[in-house]
């Protein structure tokens, strides 16, 4: 499984431009259908909603992938 580690300066970043800064997909688009597909789990529930907000310390996966979301370092 591959780890990745995804740092983010908001309060939150939306699950479809999670997936998209991650690489795990080329566009917030795909990202969406990827989301819309089922195969995208977060904190180990599956989540269908595409926007979802995403906060540091949630983690998400996606097949073999699995992205852990920090906050960014002051």
């Amino acid at each position: 499984m591959q780890i990745l580690q995804v740092e983010i300066s908001t309060e939150y970043i939306a699950l479809n431009d999670l997936l998209k800064i991650a690489g795990v997909v080329e566009s917030g688009g795909a990202g969406k259908a990827l989301v819309a597909s089922g195969v995208v789990q977060v904190d180990g529930a599956q989540e269908l909603r595409k926007t979802n907000k995403i906060r540091p310390g949630q983690q998400v996966r996606v097949h073999d992938v699995e992205i852990h979301v920090v906050a960014e370092a002051a």
